[in-house]
């Protein structure tokens, strides 16, 4: 797989960009729908416009002896972590940095979120704010370990641990036929990374508020951005992964990516709006008690076909 020009550094956040926007024209639309009010297309496409507008004219929140520098650090970082993990992704046959060890930079960019997000939540020096950061320190320590399995499993079966490499061992047959829970089972971590749907906890809908509790104006719309940019990049990342990357009959490869990350993040955005949030401690059993043992049964399945192979 070809690398990009060096002007496509620019163009990757306003795909992942426009990526965001589509997921929450999108949501807006599933949440009105639940709500029992008609299903606008021109409301639908401004909302998106309406919460930044909103957000924008919103005074900043200051709180007592807060640490500002590592407050706004950690807000930062967020979106800057996104679109760092989705330098690996290949649109068509290009990505903007093919590294021999891809997979291993897009699972590290995911973990430094981690510490984005306590960042972003202790910063503030607000007891409710660190609860919301602590939260999603839990839920990645939950998540993490069958994330990282559900990785392996792609790049054993592939033989490679770049994401290029992945897509191309798939021209025959494509990895989720015969890797679904590991397919599935990134899927369910790639939305509890994002903190979306039933893991939403570190966001706070209760009396905590959440990581970005005590985060309003332009701060809060970067934070919020970036979890938004996670979500497209993370369920971007499963195309090349367990759907073959490009790879497609009649149309270019670079419109199958659109296509098929179009159709997975429709159907995860859907997901999210369906089951509601999941408590930290029931999420941390499922994941170590059925979701690990799962993936770890299914690497081992991947690794015996390609010994026999």
């Amino acid at each position: 797989m070809a690398e990009a020009p060096v002007w496509n550094v620019l163009v990757l956040p306003v795909l992942l960009g426009a990526g965001a926007v589509a997921a929450l024209v999108f949501d807006a639309s599933l949440a009105a729908r639940a709500a029992g009010r008609p299903v606008s297309a021109s409301a639908a496409l401004s909302a998106p416009l309406r919460a930044v507008v909103r957000l924008l004219i919103t005074q900043r929140r200051t709180t007592a002896a807060a640490d500002a520098v590592l407050w706004r650090t950690g807000v930062v970082l967020v979106p800057v972590l996104a679109v760092l993990a989705g330098s690996v992704l290949p649109l068509g046959g290009v990505a903007v940095s093919d590294l021999a060890v891809g997979v291993v930079w897009f699972n590290a960019m995911e973990i430094l979120t981690w510490a984005a997000v306590w960042m972003a939540g202790w910063g503030p020096n607000a007891a409710l704010s660190l609860v919301g950061g602590y939260r999603f320190v839990a839920q990645g320590l939950a998540y993490e370990l069958p994330h990282m399995f559900a990785l392996i499993t792609a790049a054993t079966g592939a033989g490679t641990l770049r994401v290029g490499g992945i897509v191309e061992a798939q021209s025959g047959l494509w990895f989720v036929v015969w890797m679904p829970v590991a397919f599935v089972v990134y899927l369910l971590s790639a939305m509890a990374m994002a903190f979306w749907g039933p893991f939403d906890a570190p966001l706070g809908h209760d009396l905590a508020g959440g990581a970005a509790g005590e985060s309003s104006g332009v701060d809060r719309l970067v934070f919020l951005g970036g979890r938004w940019l996670l979500l497209v990049v993370a369920v971007a990342m499963a195309v090349p992964l367990f759907l073959g990357g490009g790879g497609g009959p009649w149309l270019p490869g670079w419109v199958w990516t659109v296509l098929k990350t179009a159709a997975v993040l429709g159907v995860v955005v859907w997901v999210g709006r369906r089951f509601p949030t999941v408590r930290m401690e029931r999420f941390a059993e499922f994941a170590w008690v059925v979701l690990v043992p799962l993936t770890v049964l299914q690497a081992l399945v991947v690794a015996l076909v390609v010994l026999v192979r």
